[in-house]
């Protein structure tokens, strides 16, 4: 099969490799969309722990290709994903219920051979029914579970306000589950307008357009913005830049949280006041690799709580992977790319 192979950072090629036999206790996949992210970025850098050699790869959809012994909940043909995350259950966050914490945790694509390629498999119980969702909504499965788990880690009150910086796919999934979670508006911030607009359509109540490197400006426009003048009673980091990330505690109301959820680089910086966060009691949590999230994920994309219109803007195949990276980089009209083998 033909598959995008990395031998260390920055290092790959679209080759022939092996096609995979699902083992007893797995599911073989034919790959039918796997969408491109901000961390398959990272990992093309070698960053976000990756190990190679390596298939990068984890926001799949695809259909029941080959059944291993033992695997009954699926059949030949029935559309599905899989949730990426692999933890050991021995370490002791896992053995204690803090599965997200793993010490030994696996990542399809970034520590494991993931599904930039025809074919994968994965064990019955990474795998997910998705029949019935369109294609362009089911390869959102992956990132709509990491939107739930920032929804669960925020742990908002119902009735406050939210701000959402960055208008990216994930950030623009999140905002939606956030409104569907009980807060009372709903802000998404980005400098890009057509992003903007495609957030306006999936229901976000306020959009604001800020610039990309005017933290003061941005600060002043965001308060203007907010429904009581004096910032958000939720602040949600999502572009991984810390310029980004150094305006959040200013536009938190008092008593409010600052949600981490981009993927920055392990040396970047956000600064802070302290006493400002004692002062007004400001939390600051962070949002990672969700492991419980996958099934509430896809119930609310099949409940329409979170849509997906109009995020998908590019697709490539295989072969152009590396334009497919290049388009996410730096193409102001790219929102979701996708790779279809």
């Amino acid at each position: 099969m033909k598959a995008v192979s990395y031998e260390g950072p920055k290092t790959w090629s679209v080759t022939d490799v092996p096609t995979p036999e699902a083992a007893p206790g797995q599911v073989r996949i034919k790959v039918d969309q796997v969408g491109v992210c901000g961390t398959d970025l990272h990992i093309h850098e070698g960053e976000f722990g990756a190990v190679f050699p390596l298939i990068p790869g984890h926001e799949v959809v695809g259909v029941v290709d080959q059944l291993g012994d033992d695997v009954t909940r699926f059949r030949l043909g029935e559309q599905v994903t899989v949730n990426p995350n692999v933890y050991c259950g021995q370490c002791p966050y896992c053995l204690a219920g803090r599965l997200g914490q793993c010490e030994s945790m696996l990542g399809f694509g970034s520590n494991f051979p993931g599904f930039f390629a025809e074919y994968a498999v994965a064990d019955h119980t990474l795998v997910f029914s998705a029949e019935g969702l369109d294609k362009d909504t089911a390869v959102f499965c992956e990132p709509t579970s990491c939107a739930m788990h920032g929804l669960e880690s925020l742990q908002m009150r119902p009735g406050g306000s939210a701000l959402v910086l960055g208008a990216g796919p994930t950030g623009l999934l999140l905002a939606q589950l956030i409104a569907s979670g009980g807060a009372s508006s709903v802000t998404v911030a980005g400098p890009s307008q057509f992003k903007l607009d495609t957030a306006r359509g999936l229901g976000v109540d306020r959009t604001v357009r800020i610039a990309r490197d005017d933290p003061d400006a941005n600060i002043a426009t965001l308060l203007a913005a907010s429904p009581h003048g004096d910032g958000y009673d939720a602040v949600v980091e999502a572009t991984g830049s810390p310029v980004v990330g150094d305006i959040c505690v200013p536009l938190t109301r008092r008593g409010g949280t600052v949600l981490i959820y981009g993927v920055t680089r392990a040396d970047d910086l956000v600064r802070f006041h302290p006493f400002d966060v004692f002062r007004r009691e400001i939390t600051i949590r962070g949002s990672f690799a969700e492991m419980t999230s996958f099934g509430a994920a896809i119930d609310a994309l099949r409940g329409g709580r979170v849509r997906t219109d109009g995020i998908v803007t590019h697709r490539f195949s295989l072969d152009d992977y590396g334009q497919a990276l290049e388009t996410l980089r730096s193409d102001p009209t790219a929102h979701k790319v996708v790779i279809v083998p």
